[in-house]
C-alpha cells in the first residue's frame, strides 16, 4: 500500500488513522499500539529535556527543508542532555502539529530527518501525538542515563577555567546568508566559511563527541565536578547562565574568542560570535588541569576565560562589562 502513496496528499485527506500508520515504519513493532510507552528500569538517574522548532521562529521553507528540521529538532534536544551529562540516549517521543492542508511528503521527511538523528546519536521513537494547527509545530522530548559527570549549572568555582567545545557564531551567520539579510556584510567571506555557515545552521551537531572527550580526559587526582550548558541561546548567555547558578565572576579574553580561523575581524563579528545563538556547542567551567587535558583530547575547544570570586555577571579581562550591539539578538517571545 505504501508503494501507491501519493506524497502530495493533504492530512486532511489521509486521516489521522492513516498518518499514524504510516509513521509506524520509524518505530519499532507495536511502539504506539497504546497511548504509552514503556521504558524498562535502568537502575540509572534519568535525565529528560523538551525543545520545541516553531515555523517562523525557528525555521521556514526558505531556511530548512523538513528533513533537516526532523535532524535539527532531535540535535538540540541531545544538545541539551549532553550539557547534563548524558551516558546512553534512551529515545525520544515527537509531537507534531501542522495545517491540515500540509502534504504527507513533508511529514514523511521529517521523519526521515528524526531517523537520520537518531541513527547518528543512539535512541530510537517511543511515541508521540499530532493535531492539526494554524503554523506548524515539531515538538520533541528526549530522554537519556545520567553518566557520572556532574555537570550542572551551579557548579563552577573561582579559578575554574572556561572553556567553549567549537567555534561560535556560524549559525546565525548561516541564517544571515539563507535570508539576504543585510544586518552584516557578508559579501567578502570565503566560500568554505559560508557553507560551513549555512550547514551549522541547517544540520547541527550535538556536542556528544565532545562531552565522551571530556569524560575521557579527566585527571584521577580531581572530582567529577563542572559547570556546563550547551550555547543554544548564545555563548554571552550561556556564561551569564553559568555566573547566576554559581554566583560567580567570569572574565572572558576578548582575544580568544572561539570563532572559525576565516572569521572576519570587527565589532559586529565579535558581537555575533557572543550572541548569534543556536551554535549547540558545550561551555564547560572546570578545574584548570581538567580544561587543559580537554584541550589536548579535542583540538577545537578553546579556553576562553575564567571564574573568579565576584557578582554573577561577565566582564572583560580589562573590567569592562561584555556588552553586545549586534541588532536581531533571537529571543523566544
Amino acid at each position: 500500500m505504501h508503494n501507491q502513496i501519493n506524497v502530495n496528499e493533504k492530512l486532511n485527506d489521509i486521516g489521522e488513522e492513516e498518518i499514524l500508520d504510516r509513521i509506524k515504519k520509524y518505530m519499532e513493532i507495536g511502539q504506539i499500539d497504546d497511548d504509552t510507552a514503556l521504558i524498562k528500569n535502568t537502575n540509572k538517574d534519568l535525565i529528560i529535556n523538551t525543545d520545541l522548532l516553531v515555523e517562523d521562529i525557528h525555521f521556514n521553507e526558505t531556511t530548512s527543508n523538513p528533513r533537516n528540521v526532523g535532524w535539527k529538532a532531535v540535535a538540540v534536544n541531545i544538545s541539551d542532555l549532553a550539557a547534563s551529562g548524558v551516558e546512553e540516549i534512551i529515545g525520544i517521543t515527537v509531537g507534531l502539529a501542522v495545517p491540515p492542508s500540509t502534504t504527507w511528503d513533508w511529514v514523511d521527511k521529517i521523519y526521515e530527518g528524526i531517523n537520520d538523528a537518531l541513527n547518528e546519536y543512539g535512541g530510537k521513537i517511543l511515541g508521540g501525538d499530532c493535531s492539526s494547527s494554524k503554523q506548524k509545530i515539531l515538538s520533541i522530548t528526549a530522554l537519556g542515563t545520567k553518566g557520572k559527570v556532574n555537570l550542572h549549572r551551579s557548579n563552577a568555582r573561582p579559578g575554574d577555567l572556561i572553556v567553549a567545545s567549537g567555534s561560535h557564531g556560524l549559525s546565525r551567520l548561516g541564517l544571515y546568508l539563507l535570508l539576504s539579510d543585510p544586518t552584516i556584510e557578508t559579501a567578502n567571506l570565503s566560500h568554505s566559511l559560508k557553507l560551513k555557515a549555512i550547514q551549522s545552521h541547517q544540520k547541527p551537531h550535538a556536542p556528544l563527541i565532545a562531552l565522551r572527550k571530556l569524560i575521557n580526559c579527566k585527571p584521577k587526582n580531581i572530582p567529577w565536578r563542572a559547570a556546563a550548558i550547551d550555547s543554544s541561546d548564545g555563548l554571552l548567555n550561556a556564561v551569564k547562565c553559568i555566573c547566576k547558578s554559581s554566583n560567580c565572576t567570569a572574565i572572558l579574553d576578548e582575544d580568544n574568542l572561539p570563532i572559525n580561523q576565516e572569521w572576519p575581524n570587527g565589532e559586529n563579528w565579535n558581537d555575533l560570535c557572543l550572541q548569534g545563538g543556536e551554535d549547540f556547542e558545550l561551555i564547560v567551567s572546570l578545574p584548570p588541569s581538567w580544561a587543559k587535558e580537554w584541550m589536548i583530547s579535542m583540538p577545537s575547544c578553546k579556553i576562553i576565560g575564567k571564574m573568579e570570586e565576584g557578582y554573577p555577571e561577565v566582564k572583560w579581562s580589562n573590567g569592562q562589562m561584555v556588552k553586545v550591539s549586534l541588532k536581531n539578538e533571537f529571543k523566544h517571545f
